[in-house]
């Protein structure tokens, strides 16, 4: 049995200030009490704004640039970015991935494990579930205190 070639340390992330195993590219423009799990990646590199009081779970990735037409050009054409905006208060599950271009409103869940596409757009106290994820209007609104339905 052939012993496979000891794989080098890779460097360490870039320092920030939410946690040491996510990795925060650009200059994003996150909001107070805003709180980053592990293994996440944020994108700042196309204009990212998160608002005050986000979750961000554990392995969700946020992007604002895209490499496929780079990639299938033969690498003829650039590397695409398009700015993406989280709003106050919302709640991005373990896993999701919010595609470039995409604007979330305040107050909205993006469930565990979701897709959002490029270009989506969710009102406030949305819920998006599912791949591609699937804007469910006011689907949050049970979830925020002092909603109709307490």
């Amino acid at each position: 049995m052939h012993d496979p070639e000891p794989h080098p340390v890779a460097s360490p992330l870039p320092p920030n200030p939410y946690h040491p195993l996510a990795w925060i590219v650009g200059e994003p423009v996150i909001g107070d009490d805003v709180w980053i799990g592990a293994f996440t990646v944020i994108d700042g590199s196309g204009g990212l704004t998160i608002g005050r009081g986000c979750d961000i779970a554990a392995g969700a990735q946020i992007y604002t640039h895209s490499t496929v037409a780079r990639c299938v050009s033969d690498r003829a054409r650039e590397i695409e970015r398009v700015s993406t905006r989280i709003g106050d208060n919302v709640h991005v599950g373990a896993n999701a991935v919010i595609l470039m271009g995409a604007d979330i409103g305040a107050h909205s869940i993006v469930a565990a494990g979701a897709v959002v596409k490029e270009g989506t757009r969710a009102p406030a106290y949305s819920a998006l579930v599912g791949v591609p994820a699937r804007i469910i209007p006011d689907g949050a609104r049970k979830f925020a205190e002092g909603s109709p339905s307490d």
